[in-house]
């Protein structure tokens, strides 16, 4: 029997093989979905005491040594930012099939400064494109009329304030430090394409881009899916972004658990503290050369504030890391001429320091 969209449930015939209804298949899916989630949940409950139970029983390491403190923090963190970071990207898996590519694009073009800024820092942050689609996406704003300064307030906010950094920085910090981030990271995303957009930079855009003619993106949003398509998606996207970070993960929190384990407590406050004026430049400099993504370098800035960093210098740090990194540079280098680049170095780093200063004043 055919796909017909009625559900065939209690048909006998011999010889006739049962096919299920759409909505029987989309029901039996959201089913799947709800027991993984509790699943996820009991396991996700167990973590800590899994972790002592290995260090302390199973591996019989004494308690309060370094060795012991760094590996329960990496037993407990690896599984814990895993399964944060799975349930995460599912759930941005869905989200990209209302927020694609094309449609962004449709809904930036032709809308003025100002508000256009505010609109493509949101949308910035609800739609997860990294770093390597910063060209692509470039080019399909300019040559689709959407101005140059909400170009950057989009290109800002989507990689440093993306939804996996704000779940994360949630589960990890609690709706304090996920606030904060995001009302600043919204703030310097929108201030500094409207500064851009102001100094009318479009001449050190590189001329061959205006030569392209506008039209789909390649793989332009299929708007038609139904919630099978989008729950595929979701599983799609984590087999994609997990199978990809991972061992991104795991770099970060090993180093965050030789800090936590190894680094002497109040040692990060001497020089990452909130009385150290000169510790908020210096993070932003130590961050643009590296490379993560957020999944990443959020562990290692829990263990930063873990031994006293102060959350300023710690957030002005991440920024840097995730917003002005230098491989997303050379790859704007394609399209942007150097002014410009150096130009944006300069807006976004500045916002970044007033952050990173602003929040070790007030906290």
């Amino acid at each position: 029997m055919t796909d017909t969209g009625i559900s065939t449930a209690g048909s006998t015939a011999p010889g006739i093989t049962h096919t299920r209804s759409p909505r029987s298949r989309v029901t039996l899916r959201v089913a799947a979905v709800l027991a993984a989630a509790v699943l996820w949940y009991f396991v996700y409950t167990q973590l800590a005491a899994f972790a002592r139970t290995v260090t302390y029983d199973v591996l019989g390491l004494a308690a309060g040594t370094h060795v012991a403190a760094a590996i329960e923090f990496f037993l407990f963190e690896t599984p814990k930012v895993l399964m944060l970071l799975t349930i995460v990207v599912f759930g941005v898996g869905i989200v990209r099939s209302f927020f694609t590519q094309e449609r962004t694009r449709r809904v930036l073009a032709g809308r003025r400064e100002s508000a256009g800024n505010v609109l493509g820092g949101l949308l910035g942050i609800v739609t997860p494109f990294c770093s390597c689609s910063a060209v692509p996406l470039f080019i399909g704003f300019v040559t689709s009329g959407v101005p140059l300064g909400v170009t950057f307030s989009f290109l800002i906010a989507a990689p440093m304030i993306n939804e996996v950094a704000l779940v994360l920085l949630f589960g990890l910090f609690g709706w304090k430090v996920a606030g904060l981030y995001l009302a600043t990271g919204l703030m310097i995303s929108i201030t500094a394409g409207w500064i851009i957009g102001r100094l009318k930079l479009e001449r050190w855009v590189e001329d061959w881009v205006y030569t392209l003619q506008p039209g789909a993106a390649p793989g332009a949003d299929d708007e038609a899916l139904r919630w099978s398509g989008r729950l595929r998606l979701g599983r799609d996207a984590v087999r994609e972004i997990v199978g990809k970070v991972w061992p991104y993960v795991l770099a970060g929190i090993a180093v965050g658990a030789g800090i936590h384990g190894y680094v002497p407590q109040n040692f990060m406050a001497s020089i990452m503290g909130a009385d150290v004026w000169w510790s908020v430049p210096v993070a932003v400099l130590l961050g643009i050369p590296m490379y993560a993504n957020a999944a990443g370098i959020i562990p290692i800035v829990q263990a930063l504030l873990g031994k006293g960093a102060a959350l300023g210098t710690v957030l002005a740090f991440m920024m840097a890391v995730i917003g002005l990194s230098l491989p997303e540079m050379i790859i704007l280098r394609k399209v942007l001429k150097m002014p410009l680049i150096l130009t944006f170095i300069g807006v976004v780093g500045t916002g970044i320091l007033v952050v990173g200063y602003l929040f070790n004043a007030v906290l």
